[in-house]
């Protein structure tokens, strides 16, 4: 069982695996600031990308504002047998990179 934080692995070892930042806010939002090289995946779109996602073949973190999203994301992408991890916050995680 994983603790209470969810953090199974740090940011920094899922980057150090490669890992592909998909930040799961609206296209509007993620036109107003980003994290360099993140890919916009709305969340409302991500259950029709998944296996898109699986073709990366790489782990992902999720973000969006404050984390409610990302979550979400995080749910469906790890229930489809992807390695994910919750990055919360885009401006937050970019502080962790």
């Amino acid at each position: 069982m994983i603790g209470l934080s969810g953090k199974s692995e740090s940011v920094q070892e899922f980057m150090n695996k490669g890992a592909v930042i998909i930040d799961v806010r609206t296209v509007g939002e993620f036109r107003e600031g980003h994290i360099k090289n993140s890919k916009n995946i709305p969340l409302d779109t991500i259950f029709s990308k998944v296996e898109e996602i699986k073709k990366l073949n790489k782990p992902v973190i999720v973000c969006c504002r404050s984390g409610m999203r990302s979550a979400q994301a995080n749910s469906i992408l790890k229930n489809s047998g992807i390695e994910c991890m919750n990055g919360g916050g885009w401006q937050s995680l970019e502080g962790k990179l």
